[in-house]
């Protein structure tokens, strides 16, 4: 399984589709759930050359720097993070990873249809599963598609705003659970 944090084509609150910033927290944050969940990569999409820059700046202090002393456990997690220009880099570097039969599922709040968790956790048992969530308020129309089923969200209540990085470990956490479906790539 792999994980996918998409900063563009993603959403502003006015529905605008934009590109989001990268943060620091979100880099280490789904990093250690990669590494914690054995998950084979955490792709973090950015086109904006700027953003990739700092990402990989920020991984190579924490991987080469002073902080790959100061905090291994940390150096650890970033293995698994690859920075990519755009969603479709990502899943082709996937792909060439797993194979053609990979699946996508994509996620996010305001899509009450779609696939749930144990039918998420089936698909995973089966095939290779990249799992892609979206930054801002949420992914882009145009990256949803009829070959991207999209898992049902987190909570379907009024209230419905997590951050990125929670509802990431709560949807890991569902699908995977203690069962260690995955298994990670050498």
């Amino acid at each position: 399984m792999a994980i996918a944090l998409v900063h563009y084509p993603v959403l502003d609150r006015r529905g605008d589709v934009v590109t989001s910033a990268v943060t620091n927290l979100d880099i280490h944050d789904l990093a250690r759930l990669a590494t914690t969940y054995n998950l084979s990569r955490y792709y973090l999409v950015t086109p904006a050359m700027e953003q990739q820059t700092l990402a990989c700046r920020i991984v190579e202090h924490w991987q080469k720097g002073a902080g790959a002393s100061y905090n291994p456990d940390r150096c650890r997690a970033l293995d698994c993070l690859r920075v990519m220009s755009s969603l479709d880099d990502a899943l082709a570097d996937w792909r060439t990873l797993v194979g053609p039969e990979s699946k996508t599922v994509l996620t996010g709040a305001r899509h009450h249809d779609g696939i749930d968790y144990p039918q998420a956790s089936s698909l995973a048992a089966e095939s290779p599963v990249m799992l892609v969530f979206g930054t801002g308020h949420g992914l882009a129309p145009e990256i949803y598609a009829a070959d991207r089923p999209c898992l049902k969200p987190v909570r379907a209540g009024q209230y419905n705003h997590l951050s990125v990085r929670t509802a990431a470990a709560v949807v890991i956490d569902r699908i995977i659970g203690e069962r260690g479906l995955v298994m990670p790539l050498p």
